[in-house]
Formats: C-alpha cells, sequence, structure tokens
C-alpha cells in the first residue's frame, strides 16, 4: 500500500491508527472505555474496532492544549 492510498483511506484499525497517529494500542483500548469526553470515537462491527479518520482528526482538534 502505498503512502497516497493510506492517505484516501477513512476508516482504520487499530494497527493503522498505531502507526500513522502514534497511539498505542495500549491507549486506544484505555480511551475507547473512558466515559468522559475523552473517548476515542470508533466503530465495532462485529468483533473489529474502525476508527474513522476524520473523526479522529475532530478529536485530536478538541483536545488541543
Amino acid at each position: 500500500m502505498t503512502t497516497q492510498q493510506t492517505l484516501q483511506k477513512r476508516w482504520l484499525s487499530p494497527s493503522e491508527v498505531e502507526a500513522e497517529f502514534g497511539f498505542s494500542k495500549s491507549f486506544q483500548a484505555k480511551a475507547r472505555m473512558s466515559s468522559s469526553k475523552s473517548t476515542l470515537p470508533f466503530s465495532k462491527v462485529g468483533k473489529f474496532i474502525r476508527y474513522d479518520r476524520f473523526k479522529i482528526d475532530a478529536w485530536l482538534e478538541d483536545h488541543a492544549i
């Protein structure tokens, strides 16, 4: 998969989020379970977790200091 294809992909697996955004899988799991505004947005299809690239970008903007 080329860099261009990666940039165009909307739904990311936990491994892809780790590679692209630097969030470890451990952090992702903790952030998914959080019951506050800091909950990392995700979707679950069966047993698979997927992250919407656009929602992660918005989440990062909302949590900027």
